[in-house]
């Protein structure tokens, strides 16, 4: 280098790796989620849960930048429960809570609505390739939205046809029905009286255009408003 020559500019500093945390049920899939993101570039599984309550609780600990959140945990808080918990800060100790992507094999509009209002950045499907997850991932962390592209044909096609816009107990309601409970049963599993169920119910069948059980879940089904 000569006394002309300006001086070289310093080296970037490494970009610290996405910190992650897993959060699935099933032992194997976390196994086999830990060892496909080894193989990617700036990432780190800094825990995995394998329940919505362990999830906000190592999520405290730890501080993920991304949770990897499974919607069907098992007995106990379901992944929205813990993508709401978690998306406000609940789960992480701080002002502002990690970034929840989705990571499931449910696309039912139901379960989509429900992910995506109770904060979840992303929505991807479990077949998905490693590489569209590593994308998504990325894209989370950086707080882009990331959907699988059956995922965002939905939202596109609710958006051109939107379906009848039900509340959160309404859904839950819709979904015991489409089970084959009875309302006794129904007020019994959602811990409410028999007089609410029977007032929602008519909510629901106004919004959906019904005046019958059969005729509400046949509805629910077509337009995929249940799983």
């Amino acid at each position: 280098m000569t006394a002309a020559d300006p001086p070289a500019p310093p080296a970037p500093e490494p970009r610290a790796p996405i910190r992650l945390l897993l959060c699935d049920d099933h032992a194997v899939v976390r196994a086999g989620l830990r060892a496909l993101l080894a193989s990617a570039d700036g990432m780190e599984v800094v825990g995995e849960a394998g329940s919505g309550e362990e999830a906000l609780a190592v999520a405290a600990r730890v501080r993920p930048d991304v949770v990897l959140m499974d919607l069907q945990l098992g007995d106990g808080m379901d992944g929205v429960t813990a993508t709401r918990h978690l998306a406000s800060g609940g789960g992480a100790g701080r002002g502002d809570g990690p970034r929840v992507l989705v990571l499931t094999m449910f696309d039912t509009d139901a379960d989509i609505t429900r992910a995506v209002e109770a904060g979840a950045t992303g929505y991807i499907l479990k077949a998905e390739r490693p590489e569209e997850l590593f994308a998504a991932i990325q894209d989370a962390a950086s707080g882009r939205t990331a959907l699988s592209a059956p995922v965002a044909e939905r939202v596109l096609a609710q958006l051109r046809s939107p379906r009848p816009s039900l509340s959160e107990r309404e859904r839950d309601i819709l979904q015991q029905l489409a089970s084959g409970l009875g309302n006794r049963e129904i007020a019994r599993v959602l811990f409410i009286s028999e007089a609410t169920v029977k007032s929602h119910l008519g909510r629901i069948y106004g919004k959906l255009g019904v005046d019958t059980r059969a005729g509400a879940v046949a509805v629910a089904k077509e337009q995929r408003l249940v799983p």
